[in-house]
């Protein structure tokens, strides 16, 4: 048994024993040392996006190899690792394409509940991990080994919060060096494109947000400029030496206006990545005419559209370097039975990340 923190119908995230189930050929048992909160589980757990109940969240998480499955060969019992949502088979056709986020097959752990509660009850691991536990055994694909001396709360970001900023910039957009790039958000996604784009080298980065600290955390990213919605379209115009727009508009917050605003930033011929995750059934209108006749591209990005076994060491070497700033990005750590705490502090939105260490 493992202590996980669960969600039901009518009550908190509270601290359960809950059983793993068998450990299949290709499984890897990771026990946990830390896990970030991230919006997606409190968005998941609040019913945004529909779901199971009762389930384990927590989907950002790194630990020490505990056991490998009869078909994993490529990696060490005692190996830390970083533990993703994205579980790909490397062969379907979207993981032929380099869609890893998007693989197309069903894995065996998706054909039952792998976590049980005491009375046997099914309980989901959901988004594919369930990491707010000492223990959670994943597919091989879902684990990245990484360097035993990067720090628990710092490895943890990388498994989503991280890759997902920078991702969007390096794989999922066309933003180079001659980009003048506009991010809406300086949360932690938000902060992490910003990052994605200055390792790029735009020329020009400008954070949009609501709150004047945010803005100024932002400046210590790598934003170039910085301003809130209603000074937006003058700061564009003054960043750019009076371009009608930028060539690439990055939205990391999960607003439907948000979305629809940020389309009066764009240039003719440039690009709209949209890496916000609203709550389903929310809508935008969009004019068609007005998209074709400036030309302009609409595109999402789920997870940076990220291969972590390759995006997570050069992130690392990017830390390394003192390209990416990854210590900066951990508010505050919190034990396991203080998550209640710690989901507040991120829903009130006063927090980059929080993290949740399994010691303490």
């Amino acid at each position: 048994m493992r202590a996980a923190v669960c969600r039901e119908f009518g009550r908190p995230l509270a601290i359960e024993n809950v059983g793993l189930g068998a450990l299949g050929p290709r499984d890897v048992h990771v026990a946990v040392a830390a896990c970030a909160v991230c919006h997606s589980d409190i968005h998941f757990a609040e019913g945004a996006w529909g779901g199971y109940l009762p389930a384990v969240y927590g989907h950002e998480a790194a630990g020490v190899v505990a056991a490998v499955g009869a078909d994993v060969d490529d990696l060490d019992v005692g190996a830390h690792v970083v533990v993703s949502l994205i579980r790909s088979c490397g062969t379907c056709r979207q993981c032929r394409k380099g869609n890893h986020v998007f693989c197309e097959t069903r894995f065996s752990a998706d054909e039952t509940e792998r976590l049980r509660g005491e009375s046997g009850e099914d309980i989901r691991a959901e988004m594919l991990c369930g990491a707010f536990a000492e223990e959670v055994i994943v597919d091989r694909s879902q684990v990245v080994a990484i360097p035993d001396d990067i720090d628990w709360a710092v490895a943890s970001l990388l498994a989503c919060g991280v890759i997902t900023g920078v991702g969007a910039v390096t794989n999922t957009s066309s933003a180079d060096e001659h980009s003048t790039v506009v991010v809406v958000g300086a949360g932690g996604v938000g902060l992490n494109t910003i990052q994605g784009a200055a390792l790029v080298g735009a020329n020009v980065i400008i954070a949009i947000d609501l709150a004047e600290e945010k803005l100024a955390i932002a400046k210590e990213f790598g934003a170039t400029h910085a301003a809130t919605p209603d000074e937006a379209r003058a700061m564009i115009a003054e960043a750019t030496g009076g371009a009608k727009g930028v060539s690439h508009v990055f939205v990391t917050v999960g607003s439907a206006p948000a979305i629809a605003s940020a389309l009066r930033y764009i240039e003719p011929g440039g690009e709209l990545v949209n890496l916000g995750m609203p709550a389903s059934n929310n809508q935008i209108e969009i004019d068609p005419v007005i998209i074709a006749a400036v030309g302009h591209r609409i595109i999402g990005s789920k997870m940076g559209t990220s291969q972590i076994s390759r995006d997570i060491p050069r992130l690392i070497d990017h830390y390394r370097q003192g390209r990416l700033k990854l210590d900066e990005l951990v508010t505050a750590t919190y034990r396991l039975d203080e998550i209640n705490e710690a989901i507040a502090a991120v829903g009130d939105g006063s927090v980059i990340r929080n993290v949740v260490l399994m010691d303490g």
